[in-house]
């Protein structure tokens, strides 16, 4: 079996959130239907502020913005779609 893909949303879940909810159920639902194994993990905005931004992106195959702002730090949101952009990394937004 191949590894899992690992999407990595970068934003501040939120449960009561429809749309945070909505996001999740998507994401394995197109996993489920493509037959591929998956993996995700929420990305606090607060956690790409820092010096190892880096390295905490890297580690995803793919990276996606989540819906719901204001974001507890906008910088941080910011930072992280910028690693993406400047290097090609695959990545989504809503």
């Amino acid at each position: 079996m191949p590894d899992a893909l690992r999407i990595g949303v970068m934003g501040d879940f939120e449960p009561t959130y429809h749309s945070h909810f909505a996001t999740n159920a998507a994401l394995y639902d197109a996993a489920a239907k493509l037959k591929v194994p998956f993996e995700v993990r929420w990305i606090p905005t607060p956690a790409l502020e820092g010096p190892g931004v880096e390295r905490v992106l890297r580690r995803w195959d793919g990276l996606m913005a989540s819906p719901g702002s204001p974001y507890k730090s906008f910088d941080g949101m910011m930072r992280g779609i910028e690693f993406a952009r400047t290097r090609g990394w695959p990545f989504t937004g809503t």
